[in-house]
């Protein structure tokens, strides 16, 4: 099996992907505008070849890179790089070199959120009331049916960017005299807390891994308010929760693949579908999940790329919290102070990438314990503020 790897340096721990499928046997291709020399040594160890190119954003370069791959090596079997920023890139070389996945034709329901509002609704599952609105008088007619506040989003959006809390009709002026050239959703504001359906795809479509994550708050207010971050993998998984995210998996067809689907759990108990991403939840996400059941997404999803089978078996033995920490906070308790207290639950802490630094914070910390109350004890010492 021939396997292109689109930048598999970044993020930094999406290298062990290139490390297992090595291991497993498959000609691993790296491709990227990263300098080999800089490279990590097992992510060089791993690729069979290293194609560097100097803009990954040319794809003049990246269509000679997989030509020369194919010259070289034969039919590419797979292309990925688990990054929903390199999406649209990833599909038109699938299509360009007749590689498996999702190729241009199916990656406009991954990318805009009111195709993917349509198909929340055809699933049966509720999302929030919105629309694409290119003037005033349409929002104003969204005004109308949901009142304040609303959520503006670019319809084609990674993460939180650009996205804004709209509270008033002065702000609705604002918006639309200030907003970026492109389309924008405007939807209610939907008050409640965010829980993800997070997991693994076959070649089938059947989940052979599948978990929840919840967050402290949205990514949203996480970045425009410069808020603390904490998200953690929940022990149990609510049935409405599963039985959403199953039908939201069939309705968009994800096969072999990770998924990360969003929603709202509003006070009253619903869910509200929010986004559906077929990759990893990001940063270090996966590092959350496989320190709170006890299983390597890395190496279960090389395996299911190999031999179509993820592992024998999981199971949801602790709750596992990434806590955040900004340098331009001053903090009750220090560094240590935070290791002397629950250095014992603690199972990871390492800076932050910082590319993802707005978002997930400058330093975290991987709290793992079986107690929901312990987690929550420790992630408030760890982010008390001073003063």
């Amino acid at each position: 099996m021939n396997y292109v790897h689109l930048s598999p340096h970044f993020p930094p721990n999406y290298y062990l992907f290139s490390v297992h499928l090595a291991r497993m046997g498959v000609n691993v291709l790296g491709l990227a505008d990263e300098s080999y020399d800089l490279l990590r040594p097992e992510l060089r160890e791993s690729l069979t070849e290293y194609y560097r190119i100097n803009d990954l954003h040319n794809y003049d370069e990246l269509l000679r890179a997989c030509g020369y791959f194919t010259h070289r090596y034969g039919r590419l079997d797979r292309l990925d790089a688990h990054s929903e920023y390199w999406m649209e890139t990833e599909a038109r070389l699938r299509t360009d070199f007749n590689i498996p996945g999702p190729r241009l034709a199916d990656i406009a329901a991954y990318k805009r959120k009111s195709l993917m509002k349509a198909a929340y609704r055809h699933a049966g599952v509720p999302v929030a009331r919105g629309a694409v609105c290119q003037t005033l008088d349409e929002a104003l007619a969204i005004v109308g049916e949901t009142g304040y506040p609303l959520v503006a989003k670019p319809d084609i959006g990674v993460g939180a960017a650009n996205t804004f809390r709209i509270d008033d009709h002065a702000g609705l002026e604002r918006f639309f005299a200030t907003k970026p050239p492109v389309d924008y959703m405007l939807e209610e504001f939907v008050f409640g807390n965010i829980t993800t359906f997070d997991g693994l795809a076959d070649r089938d479509s059947t989940p052979v891994f599948f978990g929840s994550l919840g967050f402290s708050q949205g990514i949203m207010e996480t970045v425009n308010e410069d808020r603390h971050v904490h998200f953690w993998a929940e022990r149990e998984i609510a049935p409405d929760l599963e039985e959403a995210g199953r039908r939201i998996l069939k309705e968009f067809n994800v096969r072999e693949r990770f998924f990360h689907f969003e929603f709202f759990r509003t006070p009253d108990g619903r869910l509200i579908a929010l986004e559906v991403n077929v990759r990893p939840p990001g940063g270090l996400a996966l590092d959350v999940y496989n320190f709170a059941y006890d299983v390597d997404l890395y190496w279960g999803w090389a395996n299911m790329i190999v031999n179509n089978r993820f592992m024998d078996g999981y199971s949801r033995k602790y709750y596992c919290c990434y806590v955040g920490r900004k340098y331009n906070k001053s903090y009750r308790h220090t560094h240590q102070e935070v290791l002397d207290a629950f250095g014992y639950c603690i199972i990871d802490h390492e800076p932050v990438t910082p590319a993802f630094a707005l978002a997930m914070s400058d330093y975290a910390y991987m709290v793992r314990t079986p107690e929901r109350d312990e987690m929550f004890a420790a992630t408030k010492y760890i982010q008390e503020l001073s003063g």
